[in-house]
């Protein structure tokens, strides 16, 4: 099965899913978007698959920077901008395995998708 995931090498969330992912024996390719930056095509997929509103994050201190005009009226063409302008807003990690994408990380979810 290939496995890839994306998300940015520094945040504790994807560690705990590297560490996971290792402690597993699930081989997988990692994709830092905050040096390649984000294909478009990817958000755009990530976001039929799980809707924008679980791909931005809200919670991290990139939203939290942005002024009141750029979080002001969101809807899903705004938020996809902002991911792709800012990939920090992107939730992570986002898993892609086969058919199969996942936001965020939970070990429960990571052993159904194993099992």
């Amino acid at each position: 099965m290939s496995v890839t995931i994306f998300g940015i090498k520094n945040c504790d969330t994807m560690k705990k899913a590297f560490t996971w992912l290792d402690e597993h024996q699930v081989e997988y390719t990692f994709v830092d978007y905050k040096k390649t930056g984000v294909v478009s095509a990817n958000i755009l997929a990530w976001c039929n698959a799980v809707g924008w509103e679980t791909l931005l994050n809200k919670k991290g201190l990139t939203w939290k920077k942005l002024s009141e005009e750029e979080r002001a009226d969101l809807d899903e063409a705004r938020a996809k901008k902002l991911m792709a302008q800012y990939p920090s807003l992107i939730k992570r990690p986002v898993l892609v395995a086969e058919k199969q994408i996942m936001v965020g990380f939970s070990p429960e979810q990571y052993a159904k998708w194993i099992n």
